[in-house]
């Protein structure tokens, strides 16, 4: 299991106000914050984590979420704050009949995702 991720951010500011917004009909919000590094997450444990530095090659990463509403809500949220759309919501069968995701590339151009595995 893992216990935190740590993506670096070109421009701190930006990614922060970014996954403020994606993140929040997740329930997640900011945790911890100092020197420009953020952890997000809930009921005090910050499990996604932001620093400033030189972005690496983008990466994909993916949220698990309880429901498919909250994959909606995330894309949503994600293109409102100004994230690309990298894929709709909706069911991806070549994974499992169950798969609803959907993609966003945020300002990085990291491949971020939220993921229900449940039927609807």
């Amino acid at each position: 299991m893992i216990d935190h991720v740590t993506l670096n951010a070109s421009d701190y500011a930006r990614s922060r106000e970014f996954y403020r917004k994606a993140l929040a009909p997740l329930g997640w919000r900011v945790e911890m914050e100092f020197d420009e590094e953020i952890g997000f997450g809930v009921d005090g444990h910050p499990f996604f984590w932001l620093r400033c530095g030189e972005a690496a090659s983008p990466v994909h990463v993916a949220f698990r979420c309880a429901d498919r509403a909250r994959v909606d809500a995330f894309h949503a949220a994600a293109l409102k704050a100004g994230g690309e759309d990298n894929g709709v919501p909706g069911l991806r069968p070549h994974y499992h009949d169950n798969y609803y995701g959907a993609f966003i590339l945020d300002p990085d151009g990291n491949n971020i995702e939220a993921v229900c595995h449940r039927p609807e």
